[in-house]
């Protein structure tokens, strides 16, 4: 079988590997341009080492690329993880045309971000799909698909890496030799159940602790390791990463406000949450580095009775820019003294000319 992988990162790479391991051949590959001052895509770094030629394209929509994939005279274009645009001029080119790798369930969790969706919403499944690529995003046909639990303790991390990333490079594969031998089958998407949901980012993964103990823990894991679910402390960026949680039973075993550190331990400290408390076990607190919760607490910067994303300055702190907000977090709390006290200043203003009027109309 004679191949043209389209992809980047590990997964490509460990597509690339993969098909050269049973000895296809690797016609070419195409990755995405790196961003000026980074460091080589670790997919185009492995295709140079194994003499495999490389291109790359600012699009993939060019003539240049289309004539390049033409070129090569591959059976089959695989693509393993792509972000650029493939139009269907681009796609087709392949005698046997091209198939793509998406981790979910099609139709369901269509989008960028779709391993941090389901965990987030609790859902207890998820899946690999090699599906048709079209225009429209994660819409073609579905060629294969593997399915997989997900427990109630699994983060992104977990699920990915241990099931949906190994899944996906044999499901690849499978789909491939599917394919090129004429055996597949193409199945409709279905619509009534399909879903989009867009990136998951800094704003998706804020912490509000006013919702369910259930809600947060699966925040925290669909975060788990990337984007961070995070909170503040004092203005200052507070990601949480590894946590357990604690459902309150009766009214008795709750304790403290909202999202109060409630409790410190050895190992660990709890939040409140409604329903139960979260107990953090590693988190990051600004620019620092990723800590154990007993580093935090040998540190001095968690103790009891701490409110964590309780001050509404907060927003200020971190709203513009949050990865750089603890930086910028001073002048942002300036911004936010000034329009509250503007904000008082005209609730007196408004007080004493209501008076006036009052006394100038007896």
């Amino acid at each position: 079988m004679r191949v043209a992988i389209v992809g980047q990162q590990d997964f490509g790479k460990a597509v690339l590997e993969a098909f050269l391991a049973r000895g296809d051949e690797v016609a070419g590959v195409f990755c995405a341009p790196e961003k000026p001052g980074a460091r080589p895509d670790v997919l185009k770094t492995a295709a140079q080492e194994k003499g495999v030629g490389v291109f790359q394209f600012a699009s993939l929509k060019s003539e240049e690329a289309k004539s390049a994939l033409r070129d090569l005279k591959a059976d089959l274009g695989v693509m393993a993880y792509v972000l650029q645009f493939a139009p269907q001029d681009f796609v087709n080119v392949p005698k046997r045309g091209t198939i793509q790798y998406h981790p979910s369930l099609l139709p369901k969790y269509r989008g960028p971000s779709s391993i941090n969706w389901p965990i987030t919403r609790g859902d207890t499944r998820t899946g690999v799909t090699i599906f048709r690529p079209t225009d429209g995003l994660d819409e073609g046909p579905v060629i294969l698909q593997k399915e997989t639990r997900i427990g109630p303790d699994d983060t992104l991390g977990t699920v990915y890496f241990e099931r949906l990333f190994p899944m996906g490079v044999a499901a690849m594969l499978e789909a491939a030799d599917l394919v090129v031998s004429g055996k597949h089958r193409e199945l409709e998407q279905d619509e009534s159940q399909a879903s989009y949901e867009g990136w998951f980012r800094d704003a998706e993964a804020r912490i509000h602790w006013a919702n369910h103990a259930d809600v947060v823990y699966n925040l925290v894991r669909g975060s788990n390791p990337a984007p961070g679910a995070w909170t503040t402390l004092n203005g200052v960026k507070l990601q949480i990463f590894d946590c357990r949680k604690h459902s309150v039973r009766t009214f008795g075993a709750v304790k403290g406000k909202i999202g109060e550190v409630v409790e410190t331990g050895p190992a660990s400290f709890q939040v409140t949450a409604q329903g139960g408390r979260i107990e953090v076990l590693r988190a990051k607190l600004g620019d620092g580095k990723k800590l154990t919760a007993a580093e935090l607490l040998a540190a001095g910067s968690i103790r009891a009775g701490m409110l964590l994303g309780g001050n509404y300055l907060d927003y200020f702190v971190l709203h513009a820019d949050p990865v750089e907000g603890q930086h910028r977090g001073i002048f942002w709390v300036e911004v936010g003294v000034l329009i509250t006290v503007a904000g008082v200043m005209l609730k007196i203003f408004y007080l004493f000319a209501g008076r006036r009027a009052e006394e100038e109309g007896q």
